[in-house]
């Protein structure tokens, strides 16, 4: 199947949105596939606009690219897919913001990003630590890509923010990997994380709680705010070299509410990949 992407717009330093439709590795309920679409529609949908809070205007903006989506198989070669289409991408250097898709779909872009820039150092936001050796049977389940990009090297430094779920196992595989951990209970909103880069951010949706959040899979109570969340992105260093936004499922979102999140985040996320100081404010 063709995976290619149109890349021909694409400039050094360039920001490419790729729609990543793809949710066969999930468990409990499919609908993630769905999200691209939704997200897409709430950045274009005319409630809002595309100003992001650090003062850049994305739909003026020439070097933010929508790549649509990448065509993907149902099975797990769409990982494979996955990687070449982000490849393309950074071989015009350019950076992925990619849409999910469930969190599988991380571990195909994790496998091309560290082929561009390493060390890398991940902050992932999740409900969940995705650290399973193995899900009912699958080492590629949603619920597994920071082990299986933990053992293959990907990551040197794996930042977690948000966690509310860590079984036994889970902490076991925390302390295998030496995974720094920040459970929901434990979140200060006003603690410094020191991540140096090259940095790629991940933001499971389910990572915020669900009363701003509820168009997710897998509903988990007492989790961060959109606010929260956005304080991290102001604290990323300008060495950010890719990002994703994934586990958003419109079949369980009321109104538009979490689509509407997903796409405030993946603004901000965005100016922060463009690699330009905000001019309202000194931080990095």
């Amino acid at each position: 199947m063709d995976t290619a992407v149109p890349t021909a717009k694409l400039t050094p330093g360039s920001v490419a949105l790729l729609g990543l439709p793809w949710d066969a590795m999930s468990t409990h309920m499919r609908g993630p596939a769905e999200a691209p679409s939704a997200i897409r529609e709430a950045l274009h949908g005319g409630s809002a606009n595309l100003w992001s809070e650090r003062g850049r205007d994305l739909g003026e903006h020439p070097r933010f690219v929508d790549m649509g989506d990448v065509k993907l198989p149902e099975d797990v070669a769409a990982l494979d897919a996955i990687s070449e289409a982000v490849q393309s991408v950074l071989s015009r250097g350019a950076k992925p913001l990619v849409l999910g898709g469930d969190h599988a779909v991380t571990l195909g872009v994790l496998r091309a990003v560290a082929q561009r820039w390493s060390p890398l150092t991940v902050l992932h936001v999740d409900a969940h630590p995705d650290l399973y050796a193995s899900y009912e049977g699958n080492p590629f389940s949603h619920a597994c890509p920071f082990a299986r990009a933990l053992e293959e090297g990907l990551v040197s430094r794996l930042v977690q923010v948000g966690i509310r779920t860590l079984n036994g196992h889970q902490r076991e595989q925390v302390e295998r990997f030496g995974v720094e951990v920040i459970e929901a209970h434990a979140f200060d909103p006003n603690e410094q994380l020191g991540l140096v880069g090259p940095v790629y951010v991940s933001i499971d949706l389910d990572g915020l709680d669900p009363a701003f959040a509820p168009g997710v899979s897998h509903h988990e109570p007492g989790g961060l705010s959109t606010r929260d969340v956005l304080r991290l992105l102001n604290q990323l260093p300008k060495s950010v070299v890719g990002a994703d936004v994934v586990e958003l499922n419109p079949r369980r979102d009321l109104h538009g509410m979490t689509a509407m999140v997903a796409a405030k985040l993946a603004k901000e996320l965005a100016c922060r990949l463009l690699d330009e100081r905000d001019p309202l404010s000194s931080a990095p």
